[in-house]
């Protein structure tokens, strides 16, 4: 069997101290949380698809606001062969309104406490943690440039 590369698109999403995670049905993650997610169709951005798969699979709406990171998921069966590839792109996403509800490919969907996804006691895909951690690093980033456009004297407008 000939395995080609997929692209996909996961949301990556966080909101007071929290990530909104998604447990998955579907084989190979299924019963695993992680980002929100699925393929990028045909004439679709990943940017687009991000934003898609989130609102398909937990009712959230969100503006994507940059890549964070491309993800190569590979999946080997007993013999070692290849039997899944996909090329993920990370999605930073800012919130924009709707209330969590799992639907479409997913059992459950939740915000979880950010330390939790670091705590282990609940069953994650891969990379989740680091993920999280770039996410949280631009956001960090991103407030502070804001602040600093915003002290600069070129903001004051009177």
């Amino acid at each position: 069997m000939e395995v080609f590369p997929r692209l996909g698109a996961i949301a990556v999403l966080v909101r007071k101290g929290h990530v909104l995670l998604a447990q998955r049905t579907k084989m190979p993650d299924a019963g695993l949380w992680g980002f929100p997610g699925g393929h990028v169709e045909p004439g679709e951005t990943a940017m687009e698809a991000a934003v898609r798969e989130l609102f398909e699979e937990t009712g959230v709406r969100a503006e994507p606001l940059e890549y964070l990171t491309n993800i190569d998921v590979l999946h080997r069966d007993g013999d070692g062969a290849l039997s899944a590839h996909y090329l993920l792109a990370a999605v930073l996403c800012e919130y924009r309104g709707g209330t969590v509800q799992a639907a479409d490919d997913v059992s459950a969907a939740a915000w979880i406490p950010c330390p939790r996804v670091h705590a282990g006691d609940l069953p994650m895909s891969a990379r989740v943690g680091a993920v999280l951690d770039l996410a949280q690093a631009r956001l960090q980033a991103r407030r502070l440039a804001r602040a600093a456009a915003s002290a600069s004297p070129e903001a004051d407008t009177r």
